[in-house]
């Protein structure tokens, strides 16, 4: 029969966690960095500055296309090496670039990451899922996630910061050397799981039409493009309002979302419908304030930093209802899907936004992103029963019911005190 072993006790297991939370501030960190080195890294490699910026083009379309294919594929094997094989493909592709004097070279070493990111975010949320009980869900999640606030408020200007230093090519090689190293905390700290076997394996199909699962990835979608429609183009923004301190709202927004981070994390497991609800009207609310008052500096300074606060918190709280609603033996595929939605409502809100500055005018940027994220507000108040619940509850409800001839159920490892896995009988 297929067993696993449950990580239990009162307390989280941090060291665990946190090699995770490492793992995701890595990804971001590796997807971003470019975006801070573009005249840095143009003269090098023989290109336009704009070109560069297709780094972190290709890094979000290869995640795109990978993250549901790439996951399905991998999901009968153990949780553990694929893990270690995803950071272990950063560390190549970073050194790849590193070590690049051509442009076409660092854009293969790109796609390769963002293959390899897709893989990582399908990942994560479930593995944290399965550390810990259910009651403990959402604040493991939470703490896995921190690592992307970490990166964006931290990680990328210290990058860039660093790469003024010793050179874009010193700071990619320590990213990858970073890399290498958490493979290893991972092989010490982080448990392993086992794979599903092929008579368990629920099809990416199966798991996108359980209760649930595309209301989550509606908002996941509606609020990405409202957030980015705005975010992409603060610098334009920012000007628009005589504000020319870009990397001061920028600096408010990221300090500001770690907070969000750690508040979330103290009500997730005990109000998680009513945080998100709160989150999103924030957002919601802030954006009228920045189209109507952004003149007035410390108004603006002020909306900036609500919007990090809520925008901080919901994706965490977005990604724990879709865990819920997938069941965590289930997640690394509802997670390959919302990863694919993600990066199509970043592309999308990147898209819009562009079309509103240009026909528009950076003015108009507050009230193109307000209808998505309006879009996500609803949907979060309307699905209340299935996606949205008002309290946690332990397993999906398709995981009760997979039985098949010659099955029985035994107790599955995935942090979930209801959860079952049908293996094969093996005998009387």
């Amino acid at each position: 029969m297929f067993l696993s072993s449950q990580v239990k006790g009162g307390r989280l297991p941090w060291s665990g966690l946190l090699a995770l939370s490492c793992a995701a501030f890595t990804a971001v960190l590796t997807e971003l960095l470019p975006a801070g080195l573009l005249p840095a890294m143009a003269p090098p490699l023989g290109v336009a500055e704009y070109r560069i910026g297709f780094l972190v083009t290709a890094y979000a379309a290869a995640s795109f296309v990978a993250a549901a294919p790439v996951t399905a594929a991998l999901r009968g094997l153990p949780r553990r090496p694929v893990l270690c094989g995803a950071l272990l493909g950063f560390a190549v592709s970073n050194a790849l670039v590193a070590l690049s004097s051509s442009y076409p070279l660092a854009f293969a070493a790109r796609l390769l990451a963002g293959a390899m990111g897709g893989t990582l975010w399908a990942m994560l949320a479930g593995y944290a899922a399965r550390m810990v009980p259910a009651e403990r869900r959402g604040r493991a999640i939470a703490v896995v996630l921190a690592g992307i606030t970490l990166a964006l408020a931290l990680g990328v200007p210290a990058g860039s910061a660093l790469a003024g230093v010793v050179g874009w090519r010193a700071t990619f090689a320590a990213l990858a050397l970073l890399a290498v190293l958490l493979v290893g905390w991972v092989r010490l700290r982080v448990p392993g799981f086992p794979g599903e076997p092929p008579h368990a394996r629920v099809p990416l199909v199966r798991v996108a039409v359980r209760p649930g699962i595309r209301p989550v990835l509606c908002v996941t979608l509606f609020l990405l493009v409202g957030h980015q429609a705005m975010y992409t183009y603060v610098g334009p923004f920012a000007a628009h309002a005589g504000y020319g301190r870009t990397g001061v709202l920028l600096a408010v927004f990221g300090t500001a979302t770690v907070g969000g981070i750690w508040l979330t994390g103290v009500l997730i497991d005990r109000f998680p419908r009513p945080a998100l609800l709160v989150a999103l009207a924030l957002v919601a609310g802030v954006l009228p304030v920045l189209g109507l008052g952004a003149g007035a500096h410390g108004l603006l300074a002020g909306a900036v930093a609500l919007w990090g606060v809520a925008f901080g918190g919901a994706p965490t709280l977005i990604q724990t209802a879709l865990v819920d609603a997938s069941g965590p033996a289930d997640a690394d595929a509802a997670t390959s899907l919302q990863t694919t939605v993600y990066n199509a409502g970043i592309a999308a809100g990147s898209l819009t936004g562009g079309l509103a500055l240009d026909s528009l005018g950076a003015g108009a940027l507050p009230w193109t992103a307000l209808p998505p994220v309006l879009l996500a507000l609803v949907t979060v108040a309307a699905c209340r029963r299935h996606a949205f619940p008002a309290g946690r509850r332990a397993v999906a409800p398709e995981a009760r019911v997979r039985a098949e001839p010659g099955a029985v159920a035994v107790t599955c490892a995935a942090g979930d005190h209801e959860g079952r896995r049908w293996a094969a009988d093996a005998g009387p």
